[in-house]
């Protein structure tokens, strides 16, 4: 879309008139088959002009397109601004594309690991190696380009974003100071959990009484991706059952609340757990 973009103001300064179709022509150009990976929509600027530009593309000039996404076609863009300017180009895929379903009942892509575990205590250098070993191993990035990670601006609705400091092919991390220091409700969590497949958290920390809101955000964070199995992996300072103890040992801090994280933290590290596909059953 930032090649789209570039070739629009070049066409706007040499042409008069719409400079939607030359551009399309343009990519069309020698070319049969437009074939990308995760198509995703976060801004307004893109949503305005990828209904034309595809109408364009497919109708016009027939290319065949191919693509990816952690999203069905009618969940793009949701809840974006000016959505209503987007529908079009959610009608054009479901009337020209064959939507497939590829979400399987096993999800293979954690075998990758190959020993590197899921929940790492200390959160000290050698935790951080290992998660980011993990990241590379899942996303296939080569470590040599550390520095160049993607990151993203997950779209929240409402107008609001969240910064995913690293973000490629379904994979996220976070800092739990992002995630969980921050005012946040269940929406953003749900954002996260249905836009990626995994979620990498660093930095986890042993939660005191002075903490209650970060760890009744942490309950609502892990609710959301528990119920849409999303795979797991994070630093912390203690182990689950160590992180809370206000809310573990009784205290008015959230004991029931934590008591369930604890125990689906557990669950979320087993190999039942971590062989289910992305989504809500």
């Amino acid at each position: 879309m930032l090649e789209v973009h570039q070739r629009l103001r070049e066409a706007r300064k040499s042409e008069e008139g719409d400079p939607i179709p030359p551009v399309a022509a343009a990519i069309a150009e020698n070319l049969r088959c437009l074939a990308f990976d995760e198509m995703v929509v976060n801004n307004s600027a893109d949503a305005m002009i990828m209904s034309r530009l595809f109408r364009a593309l497919i109708c016009d000039q027939g290319v065949t397109v191919v693509t990816t996404s952690n999203r069905r076609p009618r969940d793009l863009y949701k809840d974006g601004l000016n959505r209503e300017h987007f529908l079009p180009f959610i009608a054009l895929i479901e009337k020209e594309l064959d939507v497939l379903e590829l979400n399987g009942p096993v999800d293979y892509r954690l075998e990758r690991l190959g020993g590197i575990g899921t929940w790492h205590v200390p959160a000290d250098d050698h935790a951080t190696a290992q998660l980011r070993e993990a990241f590379y191993r899942l996303t296939d990035y080569p470590p040599e380009d550390a520095a160049n990670v993607p990151s993203a601006d997950l779209d929240l609705g409402g107008g609001r974003t969240l910064r995913v400091p690293k973000s490629l092919k379904g994979v996220a991390v976070f800092s739990f100071k992002r995630l969980c220091g921050e005012p946040r409700g269940a929406a953003d969590y749900l954002a996260v959990a249905h836009a990626y497949h995994t979620v990498i958290i660093v930095g986890i920390p042993l939660m005191g009484p002075d903490m209650r809101n970060e760890a009744a955000r942490f309950v609502t964070l892990i609710d959301a991706l528990y119920e849409n199995k999303v795979k797991l992996l994070a630093s912390a300072a203690a182990q689950p059952e160590d992180l809370y103890p206000a809310g573990a040992k009784g205290n008015e801090g959230g004991r029931f609340e934590f008591e369930r994280t604890v125990s689906r933290l557990k669950e979320m590290r087993s190999a039942e757990y971590l062989a289910e596909g992305h989504g809500r059953v």
